[in-house]
């Protein structure tokens, strides 16, 4: 499956091949019948090519430093407890860049829900105003009541088309969440 392709998932399930995920399918919209749940899920593509090789350096090198540690020239006298530290040292700073592969953005006819690199918020279609890619941003944004915004992380300037197609699936989903919207509205009256 290529990135960006679109494939079906059940709503609110997560992706089914996780070889899938980890090789750079993000994004996935969920077609339905009209009236159905549909999901969009969108997660950033380059940064996870970066961030995975990284993070395995990282450990690689550090480990190495490890072992190495021992036997250095400068008279110093290295325990076992600095080697496991070395070690577990590496292992942090990979876990730092493992979590620019974090962000994620869920789209559904309830809501957006965005996953940053710490946080994770849930928005109501009522409460997003607009959803905007200003130009120079390195990513996208939901417009909030009050000029207010929040960062979507997952939709990356650095993703090119990707992102542009992750963008016209958003707005996609926001058009079909007003028709709804506006059907359920003229309905009552």
């Amino acid at each position: 499956m290529q990135s960006g392709e679109a494939r079906e998932e059940p709503a609110g399930a997560e992706p089914a091949d996780a070889a899938d995920t980890a090789a750079g399918s993000v994004t996935t919209v969920d077609e339905r019948p009209e009236g159905a749940a549909r999901t969009l899920t969108v997660r950033p593509v380059k940064i996870r090519r970066v961030a995975i090789p990284v993070a395995i350096v990282l450990v690689v090198v550090f480990v190495v430093v490890a072992v190495l540690l021992r036997n250095t020239p400068t008279g110093v006298y290295f325990r076992i407890s600095d080697q496991v530290a070395m070690a577990g040292l590496g292992v942090l700073l990979a876990c730092g860049a493992l979590l620019l592969t974090r962000p994620r953005l869920r789209a559904d006819l309830d809501g957006i829900e965005v996953r940053n690199i710490i946080n994770t918020q849930h928005y109501s279609w009522d409460e997003v105003q607009a959803i905007s890619f200003p130009d120079g941003a390195a990513w996208a944004r939901l417009e909030l009541p009050q000029d207010e915004y929040a960062s979507v992380m997952a939709v990356q300037s650095t993703d090119g088309a990707h992102a542009v197609q992750a963008m016209r699936d958003l707005r996609d989903l926001r058009r079909a969440v007003d028709a709804r919207r506006d059907a359920d509205g003229s309905a009552a009256e």
